[in-house]
């Protein structure tokens, strides 16, 4: 069941002045056919805008159509201030009429706002994405979420200090997915066991760095992944932040990564408590 919040400004100081709020916008049904673009201020889609306005129109639905926002102009058509690319995405549908914000605005007006508007625009991070894609129901996310939980891990919603974190606690999505996909689901799982279920389950300890060389030790010996509680007991003789903080301070050749050497460290340290790995 969702936890609902109300919208609330505290916290928030009030600006000093109350600004003037312009006349207020009416909402209404406009046709694609009378919608306009001002290429002064308005960006030409290409590149990255095209597969935009691709990806919109493979996925969609009313439910993800923000309202465009246009101002009415000359000849009884309206030009867009922001939503330029879902209205195309509409047109190449064949969808006749979208749901808009009209806004009384000149030109210099309009430039103004897609300025605002686009200049202002709270980017969403990777991890509020994905506990929004958990929460609708994608099967990859829905997949390293029970991963993550099997290996007693929980994924924060957002990026948090390592001393508010709690043990268990990751930032590393990334990690996550790639160990996932490069070494599947029970060497993942025994790779966060190995710092959740031992003496190295300290916050912050999660890192990508330690995850990704925890993946690659395992990955590579079949052996050390089944030992099970040898395994475990193995790392609560090893100190992985100190482990990770001697790679990351290590000169290191050209191109070999942190998390690298921080695996050549840790396959030393089990080869000398379960011996060879197979």
């Amino acid at each position: 069941m969702s936890a609902f919040r109300p919208i609330s400004p505290e916290g928030f100081t009030a600006p000093k002045t109350r600004p003037d709020l312009g006349a207020a916008p009416m909402l209404q049904w406009v046709a694609v056919a009378d919608l306009v673009v001002d290429d002064s201020y308005q960006r030409p889609i290409y590149g990255a805008g095209r597969s935009n306005v691709l990806k919109i129109a493979e996925g969609f639905r009313w439910s993800k159509f923000a309202p465009v926002i246009v101002a009415p102009t000359l000849g009884g058509k309206f030009a867009v201030i922001d939503g330029q690319h879902r209205a195309t995405a509409a047109a190449l549908l064949g969808i006749e009429s979208v749901p808009a914000q009209v806004v009384i605005a000149d030109a210099v007006d309009q430039a103004q706002a897609f300025k605002s508007i686009n200049g202002q625009v709270t980017r969403m991070h990777r991890l509020a994405l994905h506990a929004a894609a958990i929460a609708a129901g994608d099967e990859a996310a829905l997949e390293i979420d029970a991963v993550a939980k099997a290996g007693g891990v929980t994924v924060l919603r957002y990026p948090r200090a390592v001393e508010r974190m709690a043990p268990g606690e990751t930032l590393a999505l990334g990690a996550l997915i790639e160990g996932l996909k490069a070494y599947g689901r029970e060497t993942l799982i025994t790779a966060l066991t190995c710092v959740t279920e031992t003496s190295n389950n300290t916050p912050g300890v999660l890192s990508s760095s330690i995850i990704k060389a925890l993946c690659i030790v395992l990955g590579a010996n079949a052996r050390w992944q089944e030992a099970g509680g040898a395994l475990l007991a193995a790392f609560d003789e090893i100190d992985l932040e100190s482990e990770h903080e001697e790679a990351r301070v290590t000169r290191r050749p050209k191109g070999v990564a942190t998390h690298e050497l921080l695996a050549d460290r840790l396959a030393v340290a089990l080869k000398a408590q379960l011996g060879d790995g197979a």
